[in-house]
C-alpha cells in the first residue's frame, strides 16, 4: 500500500481528493491538511510515500513547502492553476493535475506514482556482486529507463544530474542527487572522482594527472578523489 497524505485549503477540493484516494486499491490515506504547517505535522508522525498537494494555499505555498523538504516523497500537485506546470517539473512532481479533476486523469497520475514507487522500492538495496542492468528515472514527468551499461559518466548540479550515455549525444537531465544516483549503481563499474562527477569504470580510455578521459572528455579528479586511481589502475600515480 502506497501512504497518502492529501492537502488542500479547499474543503470541496479536499474532500473529492480523498473519495477520489479511497476509490483506488494500492492507496492508503494517513491524513488529510488544510494547509502547510498541518502536512509538516503529519509527515513528522508518519510515514508517507506520496503527497496529493495544492499549490495556492495561504501561508506557505505548496511549492515553497516542497523546497522544505530534505527528502520528499513522491508529490502529485493539485491545483486550479496551469501555469504552475513549469514549476512542478522544477520540483520534480510525479504528475500535475488541474482542478477539476476526473476521475480517469487522476487514475492515469496515481498509477505513474504507483510505478515509480514500486521502481524505488525495488532498487533501494543493490548487490554489488550482482549486475544491475538498468534503472529508471523521471524526466518531465515521464519514466525514462537508463541502461547501465550505456552511462559513460554523470554530472551533478545541486538537486539535479546529467547522465551522459554512449548511444546519445544529448544528456539525460533529471531532478536527483549524485548521492542518489551513486546509490544505484553498481560500485565495481562506477568510481566517484569528484563532488561533482561519477565516472564508467569501463568506458575511462586514458588517466591524467587530474582527470579521466572518456574519449575525448576530461573528467576531473579532485585531491579528495585521487585515490580511486589506485582502483582504476591499481597502482598510484605520481
Amino acid at each position: 500500500m502506497i501512504r497518502c497524505l492529501a492537502v488542500d485549503d479547499e474543503k470541496w477540493a479536499l474532500d473529492l481528493l480523498v473519495d477520489n484516494i479511497r476509490q483506488l486499491p494500492y492507496l492508503e490515506l494517513v491524513a488529510r491538511c488544510k494547509n502547510a504547517r498541518e502536512a509538516v505535522e503529519a509527515l513528522h508522525a508518519e510515514k508517507i510515500d506520496l503527497i496529493f498537494l495544492d499549490i495556492q494555499m495561504p501561508g506557505l505555498s505548496g511549492l515553497q513547502f516542497i523546497q522544505t523538504l530534505q527528502e520528499p516523497p513522491l508529490i502529485i500537485l493539485v491545483t486550479a492553476y496551469e501555469q504552475y506546470a513549469l514549476d512542478g517539473f522544477n520540483v520534480s512532481a510525479v504528475d500535475y493535475l488541474v482542478k477539476p479533476v476526473s476521475l480517469e486523469r487522476f487514475m492515469k497520475a496515481c498509477n505513474k506514482a504507483q510505478a515509480l514507487y514500486n521502481l524505488k522500492h525495488a532498487s533501494q538495496t543493490i548487490d554489488d556482486n550482482k549486475s544491475t542492468e538498468h534503472f529508471f528515472v523521471n524526466v518531465e514527468y515521464s519514466l525514462v529507463k537508463i541502461i547501465v551499461d550505456d552511462i559513460n559518466y554523470i554530472e551533478g548540479y545541486k538537486d539535479y544530474i546529467k547522465i551522459h550515455l554512449a548511444s546519445s549525444s544529448k544528456p539525460v537531465i533529471t531532478r536527483m542527487s549524485l548521492k542518489a544516483i551513486e546509490e544505484k549503481l553498481p560500485a565495481s563499474k562506477f568510481v566517484r572522482t569528484h563532488k561533482s562527477y561519477i565516472a564508467a569504470i569501463a568506458k575511462i580510455t586514458s588517466i591524467k594527472r587530474d582527470f579521466v578521459c572518456i574519449n575525448q572528455t576530461e573528467i576531473p579528479v579532485s585531491e579528495s578523489y585521487k585515490g580511486i586511481l589506485e582502483k582504476i589502475t591499481g597502482s598510484s600515480q605520481q
